[in-house]
């Protein structure tokens, strides 16, 4: 029998924990523990998994040499207080996004990732697309100059029996916000790593189809300047009626790109060329893309250095989405 890479830990059974599950296993690592408070959904995670031990606090995992990384994909207010516990000890501990429900809890784990030297990382996979690579690479390199503006857009469909299904979706307290934190977090981070780190946020947000339901926004604009001075905008609503892939579109000094499953790129004397993803997701939520096992496979490659994608990463977009919430 081959030896696994690393002995992992998944706390939380929620929807997005069947996609780390199998970023571990595909890795090469082993799942050795599953944590959840509610019993059913513990039970019913995993089911193939038959000799994985099950419990319902994590601290029962703490101090364990049979557990070498930990994943954290709890409700939006637990990932900080879990993956504090982890981190005092130096567990290795990838958090699902986003970092937390508050900038002040995110501070938190940022102060405590950098005092301690532990490997933290947070799943902002999106940006191991190869589509969003590319992108990196032709801004970087300046074949087109500099950017001059930039519009992301996330149209997304969630119904009032999402919300009912996980009630702390739907609030403050348990999520720190509706469809920019839980939908479009993903692209507000793609939009300031490819553009440039933002200084300043502002915007609208409102509750316009499922206020009876949530006290989040469903529907919000963003706009961003960047360091450079350039501007960015972000739509996004959970009111569409269908899940669209999100899509990025960057106008540079001499040409455009156009982001989204594909990457576009179209010269200022009209030629054009196309850059796909070598593997798509599928089935019902293929508009998540197919980078989180990327993601996993790197984070676990070696568990002795720091994670590019760190706490103090991972804040960044929290922070500008924060700006136009107000909370």
């Amino acid at each position: 029998m081959m030896t696994p890479r690393h002995r992992a830990a998944l706390i939380g059974c929620g929807d997005i924990s069947a996609v780390h599950l199998a970023g571990i296993l595909a890795c090469g690592s082993e799942l050795v523990a599953l944590c959840d408070t509610d019993p059913a959904r513990l039970a019913a995670a995993a089911p193939a998994l038959t000799a994985i031990e099950r419990v319902s606090d994590h601290r029962a995992l703490l101090g364990r040499d049979d557990v070498d990384v930990v994943h954290v994909v709890t409700p939006h207010d637990q990932h900080v207080p879990v993956a504090l516990d982890f981190i005092g000890q130096r567990t290795p501990v990838l958090i699902e996004k986003p970092l937390a429900a508050s900038l002040a809890e995110a501070e938190r784990l940022v102060a405590a990732t950098a005092s301690a030297g532990a490997r933290v990382g947070v799943t902002y996979q999106n940006r191991y697309n190869a589509t969003s690579r590319a992108a990196k690479e032709l801004i970087t390199s300046g074949r087109f100059g500099r950017v001059t503006q930039a519009l992301g857009r996330v149209l997304w469909h969630r119904t009032a029996d999402y919300y009912r299904a996980r009630p702390w979706r739907g609030t403050w307290d348990g999520s720190g916000g509706g469809v920019l934190i839980n939908q479009a977090i993903h692209t507000i981070d793609l939009v300031q790593w490819l553009v440039g780190d933002v200084v300043d946020a502002t915007g609208m947000w409102g509750t316009y189809g499922l206020a009876d339901t949530i006290e989040v926004e469903d529907t919000a604009t963003v706009a961003m300047t960047h360091a450079s001075g350039v501007r960015s905008v972000l739509l996004a609503t959970n009111l569409n009626p269908t899940n669209d892939p999100p899509m990025i579109e960057i106008a540079l000094e001499g040409g455009t790109l156009r982001l989204g499953h594909e990457l576009v790129i179209t010269a200022a004397d009209g030629t054009t060329e196309t850059i796909t993803e070598s593997r798509t997701a599928t089935g019902a939520r293929s508009y998540w893309g197919a980078s989180h096992g990327d993601l996993i496979a790197d984070f676990h490659r070696d568990l002795t250095g720091e994670f590019w994608i760190n706490p103090a990463e991972a804040y960044k977009s929290l922070w500008i989405l924060k700006q136009v919430l107000g909370r």
